[in-house]
């Protein structure tokens, strides 16, 4: 919890600096501090502080920052910014698409101090003839306070999740605790999560509830029972925890686990069958006795249905699949042979190629594929044609080196508003792995978006389309293509789709990799990392695919080393 608390610590000194006009330079250096800080896979307060200046980005003094908020819960430089910026800009800037100067401008010309005055003031239309204000303008700023809206109900699963893991593990190390779990949307790791569901058993429930309520960055107590409690946490999420019988635990695990579509359908076939299930077991409506519950499996088994995986539990066709022998084998983190979409310090990355490839090998894999930004993306740093050709040369030495591992060169560019590329054929044609990818003019037609998609990927050099519908959950709506040409031309060109891993994009979405699967589109899953630690991200991409009933087949980087070898050796025509 501690490393949430000061990434948004950091994100947040970035902000009121941004608002105050301060140097871009300190502002980005908080950013990717936040950032960083965010995608540690170790708790923050066990590190030393030669650990904590080893996190890229993180020097003495952001580092005795760090110490002063773990030992006080506070940093002073924070307070005194908060001093000085009006309290409500920090929140006009948290709607989506309203930047610092935006909300500088709407505070000193009309003294908007929070959101609800500003929505009132676009619906009424006096934000137009502001400078840089117009209709479109105000429509966007609307769309962004009902996504703003949205996101108070429904968190991103990439922030959820981490402060779920450090309840379970601070739970794990309760006295007398024994099996423990999530449940709900979490377990099915939807993209958006309203709150955490956690199932535990144990031989003393009340020394549980008490641990529970007392853990450190409890925010409120809504509910303290002998078996049930729920608090909020400081980032404002509820969390349920029930602590069950052991004969009971797996009913209770299918029943918390949902969906609610799901658990209606299984029921129902329990019915037929004269069974009935609830959280406590599955019970013989005849008699009322008890003939199963202690594992989840018991359920499915007892209507007839192998397991099915909680990924799967929509109500979309798991059940029919189920009942004819169709589930597909989904699949895992362990099929994953390497990443190929990785940044490194050529652009905004945080590490160097030997770096990532000593990371990448600690997890297990074959490959990467360095790809970082191309000219056209000037904020990240990206590379010009000679950069480019530049970086090829040094992972072609390093490759002389590596025995059991390669390096893919490759490049994520830019794909311009006219649908071309930002860098040369000439250029593309020396490297391994071409992804493209839009990174500006989200707001044009579908039909122009479109076309600059399919243009991509009618280029010869192209394997891959990035986070291909542009969202960032939460912050950016997916922009508008047409879905149905975008993959029929994916399919005729052969061109890889991205599920992106990173947590705040998965990307392409569960539903659209379904259908890619249904039409033989081959995906790849990859992290986007622009940190080490961010290579961990592909359990998330790994959990997309599996919502999207991909199976090992249908995903390039399940393949070993040889096998992608001879895969990235065929050119398309």
């Amino acid at each position: 919890m501690k490393n949430q608390e000061i990434a948004r610590a950091f994100s947040e000194m970035a902000d009121l600096l941004e608002l105050k006009g301060e140097n871009p330079f300190r502002i980005r250096a908080y950013r990717k501090a936040a950032q960083n800080i965010e995608s540690l896979s170790r708790d923050i307060e066990r590190l030393s502080d030669d650990e904590l200046t080893a996190i890229p980005g993180i020097g003495r003094d952001l580092a005795g920052k760090i110490r002063e908020y773990l030992s006080g819960g506070s940093m002073e430089a924070l307070e005194r910014l908060r001093q000085e910026v009006p309290p409500g800009l920090t929140e006009i800037m948290s709607v989506p698409g309203v930047g610092p100067k935006t909300a500088r401008l709407l505070f000193e010309r009309l003294n908007v101090k929070d959101v609800d005055e500003l929505e009132a003031l676009a619906r009424e239309g006096r934000l137009q003839g502001l400078p840089g204000i117009r209709k479109k303008t105000e429509e966007n700023i609307l769309r962004g306070i009902e996504m703003l809206k949205r996101g108070r109900e429904r968190q991103p699963l990439g922030k959820v999740l981490p402060v779920a893991e450090d309840i379970m593990e601070k739970l794990g190390r309760v006295s007398g605790i024994g099996e423990l779990c999530l449940a709900g949307s979490l377990r099915r790791w939807k993209e958006t999560i309203k709150d955490i569901d956690i199932l535990a058993t144990s031989s003393d429930p009340g020394a549980v509830m008490n641990a529970f309520v007392r853990l450190p960055g409890v925010e409120e107590v809504l509910l303290k029972g002998p078996t049930k409690s729920s608090i909020v946490t400081g980032e404002g999420i509820q969390v349920d925890l029930r602590v069950v019988e052991e004969g009971s635990f797996g009913a209770a695990l299918q029943y918390f686990t949902g969906s609610k579509a799901h658990n209606i359908r299984i029921r129902e076939m329990a019915m037929k069958r004269g069974l009935k299930i609830n959280e406590y077991g599955v019970f013989r409506e005849a008699d009322g006795k008890k003939v199963g519950g202690e594992k989840e499996e018991d359920v499915y088994r007892l209507v007839g249905l192998p397991f099915i995986p909680p990924e799967l539990r929509e109500d979309t066709g798991e059940i029919e699949a189920a009942v004819e022998g169709r589930l597909p084998r989904l699949v895992s983190p362990g099929d994953i042979k390497g990443d190929l979409h990785v940044h490194s310090r050529w652009s905004d990355g945080s590490h160097t190629i030997e770096e990532l490839v000593s990371a990448a090998m600690e997890m297990g894999y074959q490959y990467i594929a360095v790809t970082d930004h191309s000219k056209g993306l000037g904020i990240a740093g990206g590379l010009t044609p000679e950069a480019v050709l530049d970086q090829k040369r040094e992972i072609d030495a390093l490759n002389r080196k590596l025995r059991g591992f390669r390096i893919f060169s490759g490049v994520e560019v830019d794909i311009r508003s006219d649908g071309t590329l930002d860098l040369p054929d000439e250029v593309l044609k020396e490297l391994d792995f071409v992804i493209a990818s839009i990174h500006s003019g989200f707001r044009q037609s579908a039909g122009q978006l479109t076309k600059r998609l399919v243009s991509a990927m009618k280029n010869p050099y192209v394997r891959v389309i990035a986070h291909p519908t542009g969202r960032i959950i939460g912050e950016r709506d997916a922009y508008e293509i047409d879905v149905k040409e975008f993959m029929r031309v994916a399919k005729e060109t052969a061109t890889v789709l991205e599920i992106n891993a990173y947590p705040m994009r998965l990307d392409l979405p569960d539903r659209h990799a379904r259908e890619a699967k249904r039409l033989g589109i081959p995906l790849v899953i990859s992290t986007d990392a622009h940190l080490s630690a961010q290579l961990h991200y592909m359990r998330y991409g790994v959990a997309t695919a599996r919502r999207g009933w991909i199976e090992p087949e249908d995903v390039i980087n399940t393949r070993n080393l040889k096998e992608f070898g001879r895969l990235m050796i065929t050119r398309r025509t």
